[in-house]
């Protein structure tokens, strides 16, 4: 699930829908537990930074590794929303998302896994595509009260 909070508009807002939907489509493959899916979203030498800070290059490597996370793991269901859009040009957006997991099996998120996700994305020839995403923990050190105000966000996606 995705929602909007605050968005920096283009001056396209078809840009700002196809950027919108480029992250609702990661989400939508992690979720369905789409390697290929969640991959082909990423230029060709696209970068992934993972929740635990492993680095994939390249939309082939990206592909290898979900596949494997996905076939050795139970992973949980993203929900997430988008905070706000930047563009450095019209073909160059900024993107940042707080993001949580359900685990699997369960109905409710763990803020454990709450992320602070950003992801810069280009577009070349009319087609928007990942260059960089990153999933970073949200972890607050000694601001619990951010913790779970973020929580409680998510939350409101379920």
């Amino acid at each position: 699930m995705t929602s909007h909070q605050s968005i920096g508009a283009s001056e396209h807002p078809a840009d700002d829908d196809a950027v919108s939907a480029l992250y609702r489509g990661l989400l939508e493959n992690w979720n369905r537990r789409d390697a290929g899916g969640f991959a082909a979203l990423f230029g060709e030498d696209g970068e992934a930074i993972g929740f635990d800070g492993s680095l994939m290059r390249g939309r082939a490597a990206i592909d290898a590794a979900l596949a494997g996370i996905f076939a050795e793991h139970q992973t949980g269901a993203y929900v997430g929303m988008i905070q706000a859009l930047r563009f450095l040009s019209p073909e160059v957006v900024v993107v940042r998302m707080p993001a949580g997991i359900v685990p699997a099996g369960e109905v409710d998120l763990n803020p454990a896994l709450n992320a602070l996700q950003s992801l810069v994305a280009v577009k070349h020839d009319g087609v928007w595509r990942i260059a960089l995403y990153q999933n970073t923990p949200a972890q607050f050190h000694g601001r619990p009260e951010m913790a779970a105000q973020l929580t409680e966000e998510l939350r409101r996606l379920l």
